[in-house]
């Protein structure tokens, strides 16, 4: 073949690649933007959830009123009487991001809140395209020239690779400087990030929540921290610029910003440990945090948080830890030091700078400088639910995350984010090993809590395209012939090459010798890939390439369709808005259920527009968002005590609660209808309440006293006397009567979902006294309220909720955490306190109940109705815990009093017997069988209890 012919069936070539990566590129971000209108297409540009119902409003709020306003802004109707300032407690990034849409792009074109619905969608895409980036940058020839293995034995010896003998010469420039594999590894990694379901739950249109614009700061943030580290590029550390400003951005949409800002700080560390420190790595990582840290604490919810939180201070001291270092580099090139020498003089600095950063810390810290670590951080570094807080330990997304958690939300890149991970190792370089930092870190902390399973998304569709693009570029060029099996060879010799020459002076001798020594220990690995490229030449080795390639082919192709398939069939209910709910008739017929904003359609239209609203803290937001009444609490959760003060008056007696709500409310608004209602969440509201009013469960932290005692729904004594129960169960169960001189029901949703009480003999005198004593400060709109007098008697019994990471308070409360530790952790322990308590006042407990007489047997058809109900309940936790710890006393003497026990399924499907298999607990296996629970059945991912076994 001529010269020219070649050139031109490689130009064709190069063409029909350029097509096939420009259509897959359509079909990718297509899906992405198809799947996530799938809510909005249903139920119409619905707000979905709680807090988005917030974001809403205070998006509403800046349209009308302006930054400047909104800046201001103490909102009196969230957190009575106490109020909220609004504009310094929130992350407004996703709000001026919608306002500045709303102005200056779709004007009256597009309404706010449908705008508000549309940017998970638009956003999502946005985080899909540079996830792609984010792997091309990975995959790159300049950025993957080295192994890990490689760079650690290297920086062992002292012999630090530069940038040109980190470059690898395995990829292929196609067409427009674009290389292969690294085009192929883009475009999948925008085909996983498009549907995976890890993503899908922050990103369907409708769901206007933080995370949503958060993961596209975020992806984005790490892309240009990459691109500030590519190899053999003189002005790549401007990057590290944008990649401060992108930050910003993060900071200003996301809490999650601290996660970010300790990945890069992390990553910055370990190219120092890797011996890949250079002055282009300063530059970046310095300008990034510099114009990062100025710009975040410009962010009024953030201050000087950055320079002051426990939870940020590691990256600040990798910012001092770059600057010794360079300065010790300036001076040992400009004295020219023996590398003796130049260790000495480093040592010495940074003993200096130890002790000089040793004097501040210690002046500075009883001065209450520094603050503490959030319950929620430190609780992703203990087991969940134990945190100490039964706040944060109420929340199910605060939960540890188990492994069908990550085959739900990452399905088959569980298999391949590992594979491609093990590429980066191999294909190693600065940009490059930042995925390895991310992957490690990710999946740490997503472990711990179930919510930061979203972490995921990015780095195992990184990672899974990565995998797969390097799988099909090597199939395509095994195909159409091209041969690029040695490009290892020639890059390990290269990378030699390069040490040899660097030997000079007195040490050459010894160098040569550690290079050889380097080269000697890869001699096995080098000459083993040789003889399979040898072998790949051969006629036989031609075909078997050809087979391999093509079955390669086809089963990526399918794999790819059937994880494609699920994340469309699981999107469908991560589509669910949850404030309308899709159900279905006796008769057959679906209809949707608008309950709950019916609900706060009544309030808005039939309640005075000062009316306050008592409701679990879960509805603030949407009450207010929709309603626009007052609330007592949302979702903020910030004053743990005002909570609690909720809690009691919900879960306590019909008379505590009335006297405390008389103070505060004028409507109660109350949950019902089964499934995830007030209810259901009682014990937790119990907890909390507990945690700052010490009487309300005297003796028993978990309040294991204020619960249902079996599956039938038989309420204990406290709860079935509780102010919650009453209104809750009102003419619906027997015997169970609200006072109608306290209260008046004005309001019962079509399906029974919600009821409204009014309350009667409400307070004047308090109302009146909390509008005329608020305190405004020197600025005039920071006014807090203060309670009314008419609550001081309750008041005067609560006892602050110390956490453990106060210590800058001096407060602690060791007794009450030792217990509240011990009861989590050793339920039976917490039954046995609870009924020897209930024995001595001779009340009850819900804590694995003892039976008195024995329970009649359950019908087939109650059978089939507790085992085709799948939901987490605190019945499931219980269950889970006891069948998984070999409580098997506890657990016959629960089933004597409760057979229904045996039948309970959670919301993965899997019950009792399925948790035996999994703990291999025989005698749990024999007593459930006897039952008659069967062995065979399918959880939600077709998985039957012997499978669990056989895993």
């Amino acid at each position: 073949m001529s010269k020219s012919t070649g050139s031109s069936s490689d130009y064709l070539i190069s063409l029909v690649w350029l097509g096939a990566v420009v259509y897959g590129l359509g079909i990718f971000l297509s899906n992405a933007y198809a799947i996530r209108l799938q809510a909005i297409e249903e139920f119409g540009t619905v707000i979905h959830e709680f807090d988005p119902y917030f974001n809403w409003r205070a998006t509403q709020y800046l349209y009308e009123n302006g930054a400047k306003k909104f800046f201001t802004w103490f909102d009196h109707k969230v957190w009575y009487p106490l109020g909220r300032p609004v504009g310094s407690t929130i992350y407004p990034g996703m709000q001026f991001t919608a306002v500045y849409l709303k102005n200056y792009v779709f004007g009256d074109s597009m309404s706010l809140n449908d705008i508000c619905c549309y940017i998970p969608v638009w956003f999502g895409v946005l985080a899909t395209i540079i996830v792609g980036f984010i792997a091309y940058e990975a995959s790159l020839p300049v950025n993957t020239g080295g192994s890990i293995f490689g760079v650690l034995l290297s920086a062992l010896c002292g012999q630090y690779a530069d940038d040109k003998s980190m470059a690898s010469s395995g990829s292929a420039s196609r067409i427009f400087g674009l290389s292969s594999p690294a085009v192929e590894s883009a475009v999948f990694a925008m085909g996983f990030m498009a549907v995976v379901p890890a993503h899908l739950m922050r990103s369907v249109g409708g769901g206007y929540d933080n995370e949503s614009v958060a993961v596209t700061a975020m992806t984005l943030t790490f892309y240009l921290w990459m691109r500030s580290l590519r190899s053999q590029d003189q002005y790549g550390y401007l990057f590290g610029f944008l990649a401060g400003v992108a930050y910003f951005y993060m900071v200003a949409a996301w809490g999650g910003y601290i996660f970010v800002l300790n990945l890069i700080g992390a990553h910055a560390a370990s190219l120092v440990l890797l011996g890949r420190f250079s002055t282009r790595v300063y530059l970046s990582y310095t300008l990034f945090y510099v114009v990062g840290t100025s710009l975040a604490i410009q962010v009024p919810v953030v201050g000087w948080a950055p320079l002051k939180s426990l939870e940020q201070l590691a990256p600040c001291a990798v910012f001092f830890g770059y600057q010794i270092l360079q300065y010790c580099e300036i001076v040992r090139k400009k004295k020219k030091m023996s590398r003796k020498e130049a260790w000495k003089f480093r040592i010495q600095v940074a003993v200096v700078s130890l002790m000089i950063a040793a004097l501040l810390i210690v002046a500075i810290t009883p001065k209450t400088y520094f603050g503490p670590i959030s319950s929620r951080v430190r609780g992703l570094f203990v087991p969940h639910t134990k945190t100490g807080n039964p706040l944060v330990d109420s929340v199910a997304e605060h939960q540890a995350a188990s492994n069908q958690a990550y085959w739900q939300y990452l399905h088959i890149l569980c298999y391949l984010a590992p594979v491609g991970l093990a590429m980066v190792l191999f294909r190693f370089g600065d940009s490059a090993s930042f995925l390895v930092v991310y992957s490690l870190t990710a999946y740490f902390f997503s472990h711990k809590m179930v919510r930061l399973v979203l972490l995921t998304a990015p780095i195992a569709s990184a990672l899974g395209g990565i995998a797969v693009g390097r799988f099909v570029a090597w199939s395509v060029s095994s195909l159409i012939g091209e041969n690029n099996d040695n490009a290892d060879l020639t890059t390990e010799k290269k990378n030699d090459d390069v040490k040899q020459t660097k030997s000079n002076g007195k040490s050459k001798k010894k160098k040569d010798k550690k290079s050889t020594s380097s080269k000697d220990s890869f001699a096995g690995v080098t000459a083993i890939c040789g003889g399979f490229a040898e072998a790949s030449k051969s006629t036989e080795g031609k075909v078997i390439k050809t087979v391999t390639a093509i079955v390669m082919l086809g089963s990526l192709y399918m794999q790819g369709n059937a994880f494609k398939d699920y994340s469309w069939q699981l999107s469908a209910s991560l589509s669910n808005p949850s404030i309308m709910l899709k159900g279905q008739l006796r008769d057959g017929t679906v209809i949707k259920v608008d309950d709950y904003r019916e609900a706060y359609w009544w309030l808005r239209d039939n309640t005075p527009d000062n009316a306050r609203v008592m409701a679990w803290w879960d509805y603030g937001y949407q009450i207010t968002g929709i309603a626009n009444r007052t609330t007592i609490a949302d979702g903020n959760t910030w004053n743990h005590e005002h909570i609690a003060l909720l809690g009691k008056a919900l879960t306590g007696s019909v008379e505590e609660g009335y006297s405390i709500a008389r103070h505060l409310a004028d409507y109660v608004l109350i949950w019902g209808g089964g499934g995830g209602d007030d209810l259901a969440k009682s014990p937790h509201l119990a907890r909390i309440a507990n945690s700052v009013y010490r009487d309300h469960c005297p003796g028993d932290v978990t309040c294991r006293a204020f619960g249902f005692v079996d599956r039938q729904g038989t309420p204990s004594k406290m709860m079935e006397n509780s102010f919650l129960y009453t209104l809750h169960s009102h003419k619906l169960k027997a015997g169970v009567v609200a006072d109608p001189d306290k209260f008046k029901e004005v309001f019962r949703s079509k399906y029974g979902k919600v009821r409204i009480y009014k309350l009667l003999g409400v307070s004047r005198q308090s109302r009146s006294w909390v509008e005329n004593n608020r305190e405004c400060d020197a600025g005039g709109w920071f006014c807090p309220g203060k309670y009314p007098p008419g609550l001081k008697e309750i008041l005067d019994k609560k006892k602050d909720f110390a956490q453990l990471e106060d210590f800058n308070r001096g407060a602690s409360d060791e007794d009450y955490q030792k217990e509240y530790f011990e009861n989590l952790n050793n339920p039976n322990l917490a039954r046995k306190r609870a009924q020897q308590k209930a024995n001595d006042e001779g009340r009850e407990t819900n804590e694995v109940p003892q039976p008195s007489v024995e329970a009649k047997a359950l019908s087939d058809e109650e059978k089939i109705q507790i085992y085709s109900t799948w939901e987490n309940t605190e019945d499931t936790t219980l269950m889970w815990k006891l069948v998984t710890s070999d409580a098997i006393e506890d657990l016959e003497q629960w089933l004597k009093i409760d057979p229904g026990a045996a039948w309970l399924r959670s919301a993965d499907g899997r019950g009792p017997m399925w948790w035996a298999f999994e703990s291999k607990n025989q005698d749990a296996v024999t007593l459930l069988m006897k039952l008659g629970v069967p062995h065979t059945d399918k959880d939600k991912n077709g998985l039957s209890p012997v499978d669990l076994l056989k895993e």
